[in-house]
């Protein structure tokens, strides 16, 4: 695969280690979340990486699959729900204040693509609604977007403004009219109604988006790795 390379920093957001696996030489820069509780590397074991290696090589994208922290966040059941979230807050200013600034500088763009499948739909949704002036494009492959299961019933502010079904109906950003999303799922896929509800309250807030609905295809890597480079094509033939 086109220039892998393996980058690991002390996150001050963090307070810990986060691990990455880059690839690419240049080109706008696409941020990769795993799936449920996935690492920095899952993309690469499951090939999605391998389905877009022409644009890689092409020049038209660098990506950057960062590692998850599920596992000490919204997954953590050791500890209360309220932590649950501000753990995953800690992660997002991550991605906010170092990953997506480093791009960009390392690229030259001034905006970050995010990307992920099933639970990396969700980080990726939530993170480019929450910051359309670094995200111009969102792809979420089979995601589903309300957090509230994963929380015992606990809600607080935090939860709200970390939760795209309750925050985005009464959101506004100048930054949303240049923002593109894909909703691309499975006619049989789990999460295909929730893909429904995000595409109506997209469209409901003006922001421009695909709701891309696959015949008889599952909630799997196989729909994932045909639908990501067809999106990433999209991109570059500027159809979106």
């Amino acid at each position: 695969m086109t220039n892998e390379r393996y980058l690991k920093w002390y996150s001050r957001e963090l307070n810990m280690d986060i691990e990455m696996l880059t690839y690419g030489y240049q080109g706008m820069p696409l941020i990769i979340f795993p799936t449920s509780l996935g690492r920095f590397y899952e993309s690469k074991d499951f090939r999605l990486i391998h389905s877009i290696d022409w644009f890689l090589k092409e020049g038209f994208f660098k990506i950057y699959c960062i590692d998850g922290i599920d596992r000490l966040s919204w997954y953590n059941k050791h500890i209360h729900p309220a932590q649950r979230v501000k753990n995953h807050i800690w992660y997002d200013l991550m991605i906010y204040n170092e990953l997506a600034p480093w791009a960009m500088h390392e690229t030259g763009f001034g905006k970050v693509a995010v990307a992920g499948c099933s639970f990396g739909g969700y980080h990726a949704m939530n993170f480019g609604l929450k910051h359309p002036d670094r995200t111009k494009y969102i792809i979420s492959m089979s995601g589903a977007f309300n957090i509230k299961g994963r929380l015992d019933g606990y809600y607080d502010d935090n939860v709200y403004f970390n939760n795209p079904p309750d925050f985005l109906p009464n959101a506004w950003n100048d930054h949303f009219r240049d923002l593109f999303v894909f909703l691309g799922v499975g006619e049989w896929d789990i999460c295909l109604g929730d893909n429904y509800e995000m595409a109506d309250m997209l469209g409901k807030r003006g922001i421009r988006n695909w709701l891309d609905i696959r015949p008889r295809e599952v909630h799997d890597w196989p729909l994932w790795r045909t639908i990501f480079p067809h999106y990433l094509s999209m991109i570059v033939n500027s159809q979106v």
